[in-house]
């Protein structure tokens, strides 16, 4: 079952002329992991909305000093919650990972190089 996205409210993703908007690449590929994994059942569509409505109003009840709300952050850090809960993930293992991409320099994303694939076209 394919997930509804709430076009109002909270919980609705930034849009420009009705289309959604994504400021940074991660933004997109942590928005398609969470739908990829809730239409595929693995997640739940509504506890992950739960988790997000509940990772939005507690950035706005205690914003972190110097930083501006972000969407996306918000959504990322609710999938994160609702994989661990689910036991999918540990905790841990997200945060190391996160770690681990944070000091690859930019554009290194693969891991390996695709001008040498020999699919590459």
């Amino acid at each position: 079952m394919t997930a509804v996205l709430d076009i109002d409210g909270v919980a609705s993703p930034p849009r420009q002329n009705g289309e959604l908007v994504f400021s940074q690449p991660w933004e997109g590929r942590a928005f398609g992991l969470a739908m990829a994994l809730t239409d595929a059942g693995v997640v739940s569509y509504d506890v992950f909305r739960d988790a997000l409505i509940a990772k939005i109003g507690a950035w706005e009840s205690a914003p972190p000093e110097g930083q501006d709300y972000s969407y996306y952050r918000c959504w990322l850090q609710a999938l994160e919650q609702v994989l661990a809960d689910a036991q999918l993930v540990a905790p841990g293992d997200v945060a190391a990972r996160a770690a681990a991409f944070a000091v690859r320099p930019a554009g290194h994303d693969h891991g390996h190089d695709h001008d040498n694939d020999a699919h590459h076209n």
